[in-house]
């Protein structure tokens, strides 16, 4: 395991939108010495700083780190970049049944730290109640033998924060693959409810709509589900963006026949080549915590645009050290905006989401999995 012990006491502070409990001093301690640590273990990360005007003797006096050269996620879909100790780790990948995957390692070390921001997130919003067992229903991929997928991983990782009783999947393991089944899916939902235990649904919000939308056509009465059911989606949308449906009207439907709350009704932004989590907070914003900076770019030049203005997302943190994705640019466009713009009480930036950049499609966990909504 590598030493890194500023990059280490960031990504354990306990309050993960507190920025009183983080102050910018151990963020610019932490970001030199990930850095650094590139430098000695990746081969070519140094050259690649150099070309972009960054030495490796100003990273101890670098405050604004969106002068650090960041790496365009999709290039993670053609390279698999590695430090020393990325050799031998956990490897993901972004895409399901087809198309170009971003392939990530991620060592003991960086893997912890990302697990221990979700789980801090969770205990933020009162997520984490391992004396309540809860019945869930992953919008995901059945597991086969090992799991690779970064999404399917996620959302195994997020069933050990209240007991499982039961599990369903959407996406069912056919032995030559996986095949959505949407029947499958509102059976489910409804023994649920019958059977009176909180219920958590994770996963891609395209299928449980499916779903929803089958229930109405086929005449299946709206269901209540328990008290302190949670909807936590992740892993976006289908190809076409028209087809997105919108998220306030996605959250009433769900409250309409499923009875959850909408502020119960969550989305979460991540990617497998940056997993700090993005967790919508009861107004629906992506809050950024306290372990990463949020930059949005202008597409054009790449300088970092202000409050309110749509670039593309970028992302630093420290987290990890298998591969040197601690700088990373999306394909996805974003408007950052001031914490005191939400009415949530959270004081930290959060970003709205517009949806992809460019004008050929990048493959994601998303759109692989779209693909087996086939007729549905």
């Amino acid at each position: 395991m590598p030493y890194l012990p500023h990059s280490d006491a960031l990504c354990a502070l306990p309050h993960p939108y507190c920025r009183n409990s983080a102050p910018a001093e151990l963020f610019n301690q932490a970001m030199a010495e990930i850095s650094r640590f590139h430098c000695r273990h990746t081969p070519g990360y140094e050259p690649w700083l150099n070309s972009n005007g960054v030495h490796a003797d100003d990273l101890d006096s670098l405050e604004d780190w969106s002068r650090l050269p960041p790496i365009f996620a999709s290039y993670f879909k053609r390279h698999l970049l590695l430090s020393s100790t990325g050799e031998d780790a956990l490897e993901l990948t972004s895409s399901g049944t087809s198309g170009e995957k971003s392939r990530m390692r991620y060592d003991e070390r960086s893997m912890a730290g990302a697990q221990f921001m979700v789980e801090r997130i969770f205990d933020h919003y009162g997520w984490n109640t391992p004396e309540t067992p809860c019945n869930y229903l992953l919008l995901s991929y059945e597991p086969q033998d090992r799991i690779t997928l970064g999404t399917a991983y996620t959302d195994q990782f997020l069933c050990r924060f209240a007991p499982v009783n039961r599990v369903a999947y959407a996406l069912r393991n056919t032995g030559a693959g996986h095949q959505f089944d949407v029947f499958g899916v509102i059976a489910a939902l409804q023994s649920f409810a019958e059977e009176g235990l909180p219920v958590r649904i994770f996963g891609f919000p395209a299928f449980l709509w499916q779903a929803l939308q089958r229930m109405q056509a086929t005449g299946v009465a709206d269901l209540q589900l328990p008290a302190h059911s949670l909807v936590f989606f992740g892993g976006g949308w289908k190809t076409q963006a028209a087809e997105e449906i919108p998220k306030a009207q996605l959250y009433a439907q769900i409250h309409r026949q499923l009875g959850i709350e909408p502020s119960q009704c969550r989305d979460g932004y991540g990617a497998v080549e940056h997993a700090v989590p993005y967790i919508e907070c009861a107004e629906h914003h992506f809050h950024v915590p306290v372990y990463s900076r949020v930059y949005v770019r202008d597409p054009g030049d790449f300088s970092v645009l202000p409050y309110g203005q749509q670039g593309l997302l970028g992302f630093v943190s420290p987290y990890i050290s298998s591969s040197p994705a601690h700088a990373v640019v999306m394909s996805d466009l974003a408007t950052l905006h001031p914490g005191a713009s939400c009415n949530c009480g959270l004081d930290s930036d959060w970003f709205e989401l517009h949806g992809r950049a460019g004008t050929t499609v990048g493959r994601s966990c998303a759109m692989a999995a779209a693909e087996l909504l086939g007729g549905h």
